[in-house]
C-alpha cells in the first residue's frame, strides 16, 4: 500500500489574521457565504466586512444552528445555492466548521476556515464528524480535499474561553499514541494510505511540544494573551495535530470519544475532553508502562483535562452505570471504528474494563477514595 500526507492548501497564523482574510479570499472567489453561529458573528462581523469591502468583495451571512446533523447541513447547502456565492468560508468552532466544509463538498465551491477557538484538529482536515441532532455520533464524512485555507487568528483564540483552549490539547493528546499504534498495525490512514516518517514525525513533535508548552500556554489564556507558549500549543492543536491524525492514523482513543457519547450524562464535556480520557482508555488496552501511563496523567491533571469518568459527567453511583459504560464500549467497538486500526483485536469487553481501569488510574492519580 501507498504511503499519503495530505494537508490544506495554505495554513496562516498569528495574531489579527482574521483581518486579512479578504485577501485569501479574493483568489477563490467573487462572492463569500460566512457561516457562523450568532455570537460569533457578534465578535468577528465588524473584523470580517472590513476586510472584506478592502477586496471589494461581498459576502452572504448564514446562522449556524448548533448541530453539524445532516439536516443543518441541508438547510445551510440550500441557503448557499440561493446565495448566489461562489466560496464558503466557515468562522467558529469545530461544529460549525464542520457543517461548512460539508456545504462547500456539496456545493462544489472552495472553502477558507477560521477557527476562533483552538479546541479541535479537525480544521486542517478532509473530513466532517457528523452527528444527529441529539448530538451523537453518526458517522465521518470524508472529502477529496483538505480545505484551501485554514486561517488562525491567535489574538481570538487567546480571548476565547481557557477550557476549549485545553479541550484542543486533549484532542491532540491522542495524536501521537493513536499514530504509532497505526503505524505499528500498518493499517490505513484517514488521508487513504500507510503513515509516513513525516506524518509521524509531526504526531511526535506533537505531543512533545504540548508537554513542553502546555501549561505555560495555558497560564497565558487564561489571562486573554497570546505568548510564544500560545502560539506554539495552538499551531500544536490544529496543524500539528490535524495532519498528525489525518496522515499518520486514529485508532483507540478517538473510537472511545465516540463511544462516550452514547451517554447523555457526558453530552456537555467537550470532545478534546473525551478524547483526553480516550487515550488514558487506550493506553490501559496497550498496557502501556506506568511512565507513560504517568506521563499522560501529569499532563492532564496539569493542564485541566479529565481523567476520571465522573470528570466526564458519569459518577459511580449513576442510574444503569455499567450498562452505560458497555453500551459505550459497544458503539466504539462498532464496525468501521478506528479501534479496529490497534495492533491486537479488541473486543468490547476489553474496552469495557479499560473504561473503568482508566479510570481507577485518575482517581489514584488524584488520590481519590477508590
Amino acid at each position: 500500500m501507498l504511503k499519503v500526507l495530505q494537508s490544506p492548501s495554505k495554513y496562516v497564523q498569528g495574531p489579527d489574521a482574521l483581518a486579512k482574510i479578504a485577501d485569501y479570499i479574493a483568489p477563490l472567489g467573487k462572492k463569500a457565504f460566512v457561516i457562523a453561529d450568532e455570537f460569533v458573528f457578534s465578535l468577528v462581523k465588524e473584523i470580517v466586512e472590513k476586510s472584506c469591502q478592502t477586496q471589494n468583495i461581498p459576502y452572504s451571512e448564514a446562522i449556524f444552528q448548533g448541530e453539524c446533523s445532516a439536516k443543518e447541513i441541508d438547510r445551510l447547502s440550500d441557503a448557499f445555492k440561493q446565495s448566489g456565492a461562489d466560496i464558503v468560508v466557515g468562522i467558529g468552532g469545530g461544529k460549525t466548521l464542520d457543517a461548512a466544509k460539508a456545504v462547500a463538498h456539496y456545493g462544489h465551491a472552495p472553502i477558507i476556515i477560521a477557527p476562533t477557538i483552538a479546541s479541535t484538529d479537525a480544521p486542517t482536515s478532509a473530513l466532517s464528524v457528523i452527528y444527529t441532532d441529539n448530538g451523537e455520533f453518526e458517522s465521518y464524512l470524508l472529502y477529496p480535499k483538505n480545505p484551501d485555507v485554514v486561517l488562525m487568528d491567535t489574538r481570538i483564540i487567546a480571548n476565547a474561553p481557557v477550557r476549549l483552549f485545553v479541550a484542543g490539547m486533549g484532542d491532540a493528546l491522542a495524536t501521537y499514541f493513536e499514530a504509532r499504534s497505526c503505524s505499528e498495525a500498518q493499517k490505513t490512514t484517514m488521508a487513504g494510505g500507510l503513515t509516513s516518517l513525516a506524518a509521524m514525525s509531526l504526531a511526535t513533535l506533537c505531543y512533545e511540544t504540548l508537554l513542553e508548552e502546555g501549561f505555560k500556554a495555558k497560564l497565558a489564556v487564561e489571562n486573554k494573551v497570546s505568548t510564544k507558549a500560545v502560539e506554539n500549543i495552538v499551531e500544536a492543536n490544529t496543524l500539528l495535530s490535524g495532519l498528525g491524525f489525518e496522515s499518520a492514523g486514529l485508532a483507540a482513543a478517538h473510537a472511545i470519544h465516540n463511544g462516550l457519547t452514547v451517554i447523555e450524562a457526558c453530552h456537555d464535556r467537550y470532545h478534546g475532553e473525551k478524547v483526553a480520557f480516550g487515550t488514558l482508555v487506550q493506553l490501559v488496552l496497550e498496557n502501556s508502562p506506568m511512565d507513560e501511563i504517568e506521563e499522560v496523567l501529569d499532563f492532564c491533571t496539569q493542564v485541566g483535562l479529565p481523567v476520571t469518568l465522573a470528570e466526564l459527567g458519569l459518577t459511580a453511583d449513576a442510574p444503569n452505570y455499567h450498562e452505560l459504560l458497555h453500551a459505550a464500549a459497544e458503539l466504539s467497538c462498532a464496525k468501521g471504528e478506528t479501534i479496529h486500526n490497534m495492533p491486537f483485536e479488541v473486543k468490547v469487553e476489553d474496552v469495557y474494563a479499560a473504561l473503568l481501569t482508566a479510570d481507577r488510574f485518575g482517581r489514584a492519580w488524584r488520590n481519590e477514595d477508590i
